[in-house]
């Protein structure tokens, strides 16, 4: 049975390819912004989200970003980043603002169908460049509930090696090792999600403040009684390059 994908994307072509394209979906709701799918809130296993929403001519308040992501996830969705956004910092963020995977536009149709069905099946899809900052954390001792073996292949991953290599390096099947990082990408996910961003910017030696505007602490949910309507609006990312 083909899982139920709802799209969020304000590119229309998007929007509209995805089903005709991955025929491993079953797209049931394809919609320009958050507030969109709020309103209609279908059924899905997964929610494949843009990041940046915000069309300054036809959209300029759709809620993007960190506060999509949060919005999404408190009304019990599990929430699948689509988008060309490259900054490993600003991916962190999604993670730890609740996403269950980040899934690049630049990777093949047939590999980023199947990263979209290991979401919706209740994976975890991290990308590489947040595999390194994962691999960091855990060498600093901010992230320590791991096993031996685990942390041999986060380190693995975390050097660009494929699932075979590392299973060679470790004399395990691939499949073993699969099912190690299954349960590892899980772990790491909800540890991040419980560092603040003054831990991660100790430990990545950043400076003060630099994950602010794109942690999920700092995203409003107008709708969301414990959002305060007075907090201020980190989530907007008018200006910067997708």
């Amino acid at each position: 049975m083909r899982p139920a994908v709802a799209v969020v994307d304000d590119a229309s072509l998007i929007r509209e390819s995805i089903g005709p394209l991955m025929p491993g979906l079953d797209v049931v709701a394809s919609v320009a912004t958050v507030e969109e799918l709020v309103r209609r809130s279908p059924a899905v296993d997964v929610v494949l989200l843009d990041l940046h929403l915000a069309n300054l001519e036809q959209q300029p308040d759709a809620r993007q970003g960190i506060a999509a992501i949060r919005t999404l996830t408190r009304r019990g969705y599990r929430v699948c980043v689509y988008s060309q956004e490259e900054r490993r910092f600003v991916l962190a963020a999604c993670i730890a603002a609740g996403a269950s995977g980040i899934v690049s536009k630049a990777l093949p149709r047939d590999r980023a169908e199947q990263l979209f069905l290991d979401v919706a099946a209740g994976g975890t899809v991290v990308p590489q460049q947040v595999v390194g900052i994962l691999e960091v954390l855990v060498r600093r001792d901010c992230i320590t509930l791991l096993s031996e073996r685990q942390r041999q292949i986060l380190h693995g991953r975390a050097r660009g090696l494929s699932y075979a290599q590392v299973a060679r390096e470790l004399f395990v099947s691939e499949s073993t090792l699969r099912g190690y990082w299954f349960d590892l990408t899980r772990s790491l996910s909800d540890s991040l999600r419980g560092l603040t961003p003054g831990e991660i910017e100790r430990a990545l030696g950043l400076a003060p403040g630099d994950l602010l505007e794109y942690w999920a602490e700092g995203a409003v949910d107008p709708a969301d009684p414990a959002d305060p309507p007075d907090r201020k609006e980190w989530w907007r990312i008018g200006g910067r390059s997708r």
